[in-house]
């Protein structure tokens, strides 16, 4: 196995966030593979953050953003990013991504922040929908079903903020779920968005 470079390292912490060391150990394991690596620390951020799931975020901060025409706002975003203690809450890194969240908000315009939070109904009517669709355009019978649980994953980008790719991806390349994953890692709290309020001048509220 040919030895990880430094440049290889670099280039993984750039892309995930994570340690040095940690990045070293995931190139090693993955043979220098940088793809395999980052699905490897993400499968490790997963299993770190189902540990500190059911730890109590009650402290936190209010991100905040307005988008201007001309001159005034027509896009107000509020966002509580929830985390375990005072003293991450009142780090600088903590309130801009409160910030970045709410920028993310007002563009993207999810509807819910988790896909557990999706009604039932709305998952059947687009189900319903996305089969009629399948089957509209000469699907077998037989692979419709396949077909539609394919696509109802871009129902979830569409409208659940976690599975939306973040709007800024020179900040975070990666959805905005996988973004709060890797502060949580970082910061080696519990951290998660948890409400967001979105409203424009014109629209309807969702």
């Amino acid at each position: 196995m040919s030895e990880v470079t430094a440049q290889q390292v670099a280039a993984l912490r750039k892309a995930t966030g994570a340690g040095m060391m940690d990045a070293k150990r995931a190139l090693k394991e993955t043979g220098g593979d940088i793809d395999r690596a980052k699905d490897l620390l993400r499968e490790k951020g997963l299993s770190s953050a189902a540990k500190r799931t059911g730890r109590a975020t009650e402290q936190g901060s209010i991100g905040h953003y307005l988008h201007f025409q001309a001159d005034r706002p027509v896009i107000g975003v509020l966002v509580e990013l929830a985390c375990e203690t005072d003293f991450v809450a009142k780090g600088e890194a903590f309130q801009q991504a409160a910030n970045d969240v709410a920028m993310h908000v007002a563009a993207a315009r999810p509807r819910w922040v988790r896909r557990e939070e999706v009604p039932e109904d709305a998952i059947a009517k687009e189900r319903e929908l996305l089969t009629a669709q399948a089957r509209n355009e000469g699907k077998p019978d037989a692979v419709v079903a396949k077909i539609v649980e394919g696509r109802i994953g871009s129902f979830f980008e569409d409208y659940v903020l976690y599975d939306q790719p973040f709007v800024n991806p020179q900040k975070f390349d990666g959805t905005v779920g996988a973004m709060i994953q890797q502060m949580a890692a970082q910061m080696g709290e519990n951290i998660a968005v948890a409400k967001i309020s979105r409203v424009a001048v014109g629209e309807e509220s969702e």
